[in-house]
């Protein structure tokens, strides 16, 4: 008899990727935002916490953008 393997499936949501420009007396600038969906945000293997510092990274190879823990 084989042993039962419960596959691990990885809660997905459609983000976005959004650009709010900010106005300051010196001039204008751009902040760039990723939107993470909530189901995928509260989801308990979500490896962050609101206002974790995480580190930011494009795989040039695989065409993504990849967001880690940060080290320090």
């Amino acid at each position: 008899m084989l042993p039962k393997v419960i596959a691990k499936v990885a809660i997905e949501g459609k983000g976005k990727f959004i650009n709010r420009r900010t106005k300051t007396a010196k001039g204008e600038y751009d902040k760039f935002f990723t939107y993470i969906p909530v189901e995928v945000a509260r989801d308990s293997t979500f490896p962050f916490k609101p206002d974790e510092v995480v580190r930011i990274r494009i795989d040039k190879r695989k065409n993504r953008l990849v967001i880690e823990k940060s080290r320090s």
